[in-house]
């Protein structure tokens, strides 16, 4: 089969998410209360509603669709896989290269995957608005469009310094009703006092989680709750629609198995769409080198260590068991903004101590140069999270062929970058350069783990 674009037909889209926790050779560590005790269901209640803290804590292997949440899919789903032909060209690689396009949701990302069945959900525990918390922006605009079909109030709290960078992106939320405001903000207690202690902050979303938790719990109404587009588990289920689509557009294109997977990763959401149902398969005996990527100026799978530690820098969440590095870790001004979160999710950190997943880290300038050759060859403009997952893509198709191997590379291509022109600018301009992110400044954020308590999974 040499098609450009595998297509699925609407009712071959999955009708179920799938659960990694199902499957894991050896258990996860649950999340910590403030005692250091294992957090019960209901603690969760003030900032979750109940029927997604039930998807939170499930461990079943698959979890329906509701039909509600298909019909609204619809508007995007199945999204096409391409067959990256004239990238391979340009290599000059045996490899066939594969790309699930997820930058053709409304939204322009795979996070509406996950916003419209939380947004879904909370209307029908009848909640009433959401708050939440953004880096790039692109989290912001896929809740503030789920909110505006479901018929939900939006909040959102965004990365100073993404707000500055990237304005359009809050006009897309505005578009659809949201409301998008800076963090740290004048709002809430979290970001009064981090103000207070630096004016001059360019804000994290460790720092903009606090914002957005606590204007949920601080409702005196309790009809808000808290919305988050990663890290969490029931996030990454939502997610996994898109490696489901893709094997079953794999099999249509006559591939089994993939050799390589690849997905760039900040807290682990759209990674986790594409890779966990191939991790699965990886658990179940096939040979396939997944591979997370993210930023060497927040190497947090690839340097942070393994531990306990909270998801927001006023410590308002519980404790997760994740690689982090540190909750008041505040991160260069890089422009994937969406990269910059200080830990790792659970599920992904879990699948990484285990030995399924082989992260890597790579450099801003290696990721825009890797972004132009798509450009330039594929035709579209990648955000600069995406940019990652092309940059790692091109690692192993050239690999492939010092090789001479045919392997098969399936990425995700999780965004498009018509928003992020700022970053190819600075890039073509020269004004762009590399932040690997110094030991010493490792050392000194991850230095607030020391007093929490130790996580280890038994070998």
């Amino acid at each position: 089969m040499n098609a450009t674009k595998i297509f699925l037909n609407e009712q071959d889209m999955p009708r179920q998410w799938y659960n990694l926790a199902a499957d894991f050779p050896k258990p996860m560590l649950p999340p910590l209360g403030p005692g250091g005790q294992p957090i019960s269901p209901d603690m969760l209640a003030p900032v979750f509603p109940m029927n997604l803290i039930e998807q939170e804590v499930s461990s079943q292997r698959w979890i329906d669709i509701p039909e509600k949440v298909l019909e609204m899919y619809k508007l995007w789903r199945p999204s096409p896989l391409y067959r990256a032909t004239r990238l391979e060209k340009f290599l000059g690689t045996p490899a066939k290269i594969f790309y699930k396009n997820e930058g053709v949701s409304p939204a322009g990302s795979h996070k509406p995957n996950t916003a419209i069945p939380q947004a879904y959900y909370n209307k029908e525990f009848g909640i009433k608005r959401l708050t939440t918390e953004t880096g790039a922006g692109q989290w912001g605009s896929a809740l503030s469009f789920a909110c505006s079909l479901i018929g939900l109030e939006c909040k959102v709290y965004m990365v100073r310094i993404s707000f500055e960078q990237k304005p359009f992106r809050r006009l897309m939320m505005e578009t659809w009703g949201g409301k998008c405001i800076p963090s740290p903000s004048t709002e809430t207690n979290a970001g009064r006092k981090i103000l207070q202690e630096n004016p001059d902050t360019p804000g994290s979303l460790g720092i903009a989680i606090s914002e957005a938790v606590e204007a949920a719990v601080t409702d005196p109404t309790g009809q808000t709750r808290y919305s988050l587009g990663s890290v969490l588990n029931h996030v990454m289920l939502h997610q996994t629609i898109i490696g489901l689509e893709a094997q079953k557009q794999l099999a249509l294109a006559g591939i089994k198995k993939p050799d390589v997977v690849i997905a760039c990763a900040g807290g682990g959401s759209n990674f986790a769409g594409l890779a966990f149902p191939f991790v699965n398969d990886k658990i179940h005996g096939a040979k396939i080198d997944i591979i997370p990527v993210e930023p060497s100026s927040c190497p947090t799978l690839t340097k942070a260590p393994f531990c306990y530690d909270f998801g927001d820098n006023a410590e308002m969440t519980p404790l997760l068991p994740m690689h982090s590095l540190g909750h008041k870790f505040v991160p260069p001004p890089i422009h994937a903004g969406g990269l910059r979160y200080h830990g790792m999710a659970p599920l992904v950190s879990h699948a990484a101590e285990l030995g399924l997943i082989t992260p890597r880290a790579i450099d801003q300038l290696e990721c825009y140069e890797a972004a132009m050759i798509f450009a330039r060859t594929e035709g579209f403009i990648s955000a600069p999270e995406t940019s990652h997952a092309i940059a790692c893509a091109i690692q192993e198709a050239k690999k492939a062929k010092e090789e001479g191997k045919e392997k098969v590379i399936l990425f995700n291509w999780s965004g498009h970058g018509l928003m992020d022109l700022t970053g190819y600018d600075a890039y073509m301009s020269g004004k762009l350069v590399n932040y690997p992110l110094p030991e010493e400044e490792i050392k000194k954020s991850t230095a607030v783990l020391k007093d929490l308590p130790k996580a280890a999974i038994k070998k």
